[in-house]
């Protein structure tokens, strides 16, 4: 067939300056958004036991321009428990009792632990008592934290009934890699003179909060 060209011809294409049109005409050509993400590793984020809940709110169909809204907020876990008196008169000097006062840490992370209680001691002077209180890492084996909450020393020459009561609080943070039972316990120390008749560990609470993955 006989002819020849007669040149080339530049398409030029026409886009829709509406809003929603994600595409931009440049001097070398169309310009494509694109997404990237950009942070910490791919994933490093993602678990069962992350403490920060994402919202996603999706817009409505045809909307124009789609405007998708993104949000976060921080969910915790957390857990109280108040248990029975702990009997400290019924065993030894010096023995740890365990109260009912225990909770389970319930997933791997950094957790603000926190417990409060009150302390008992009545005896015939003279008497010299102590009550001490810890937490207790049980899965673990090992004790966390330990304070004196009580000591008296009492000497009127003797013959007299006295109590006496306090108040205490035990705090610490604590990292653990999986569930982790946590316990409060008591502990009577006679120092000196006339034992105890009663010592207890009153009204024991303990609780925790998740502060960090």
């Amino acid at each position: 067939m006989a002819g020849s060209c007669c040149g080339s011809t530049r398409v030029v294409p026409r886009l829709d300056p509406a809003p929603c049109n994600a595409l931009t005409q440049a001097a070398a050509g169309l310009l494509v958004p694109h997404a990237e993400v950009a942070g910490i590793a791919p994933g490093g984020a993602v678990s069962a036991t992350r403490s920060v809940d994402v919202d996603v709110q999706a817009p409505a169909a045809g909307a124009c321009p789609e405007t998708w809204t993104v949000g976060a907020r921080l969910t915790p876990v957390s857990g109280e428990v108040f248990g029975a008196d702990g009997n400290l008169q019924a065993v030894p000097s010096g023995t740890w009792v365990a109260t009912s006062a225990q909770v389970v840490l319930p997933e791997a992370g950094t957790y603000a632990l926190s417990a409060d209680f009150y302390s008992h001691i009545a005896a015939t002077t003279p008497w010299a008592v102590a009550i001490n209180a810890r937490l207790v890492n049980v899965t673990a084996g090992a004790a966390l934290v330990t304070r004196r909450i009580q000591f008296g020393n009492i000497n009127d020459g003797g013959g007299t009934v006295m109590s006496l009561q306090n108040a205490g609080s035990l705090s610490t943070f604590l990292t653990v890699t999986g569930p982790t039972t946590i316990r409060v316990e008591g502990q009577r120390v006679h120092v000196g003179f006339t034992d105890s008749t009663q010592s207890v560990l009153g009204g024991p609470r303990l609780g925790f909060v998740k502060v960090s993955d």
